[in-house]
């Protein structure tokens, strides 16, 4: 199996378990001489089997992320390497959305505010990393395809 594929296979069961997690809340607890519409037992038993299996494919998956790849390093280097550009792309972008905002005055007499920053210079930095960060998803999305599971 890939990487991707677990990904893939992970995320289904994570829905699953909300989605268990759910039902039981509707199920637990019922009016006197009533029955519940589903069974709490069965949905514990397969709430349970579905995190025995996360379990499982969350620890292959880690375990596939930090093997060394030859010219490439770690996924999990790369994918920490992407969430901390997306982190620092975020930033940037409200800065510079506060850097750029016109502020209007009425009269001369009005104190002018300014940019603390190059507005352009820093929207060039900024398109910079984004373009970093597209190509470096595109890494980690071909390792995943690439990649075969622990």
């Amino acid at each position: 199996m890939k990487l991707a594929e677990a990904l893939m296979i992970r995320a289904d069961l994570q829905k699953r378990i909300a989605q268990l997690g759910e039902r039981l809340s509707m199920n637990a607890k019922v009016q006197e001489g009533d029955m519940p519409s589903e069974n709490p037992e069965a949905l514990l038993k397969e709430l349970s089997e579905n995190m025995i299996q996360l379990e499982n494919l969350v620890t292959r998956i880690n375990l596939t992320n930090c093997r060394e790849i030859p010219g490439v390093g770690t996924i999990t280097a790369l994918i920490s390497k992407r969430d901390a550009l997306t982190k620092k792309l975020s930033i940037l972008r409200e800065f510079l959305l506060s850097a750029a905002a016109k502020v209007d005055r009425y009269s001369k007499n009005e104190i002018r505010v300014m940019s603390s920053v190059n507005v352009a210079e820093l929207q060039k930095s900024l398109d910079a990393d984004a373009r970093e960060l597209r190509s470096l998803n595109l890494k980690i999305q071909e390792l995943n395809w690439l990649t075969d599971l622990e």
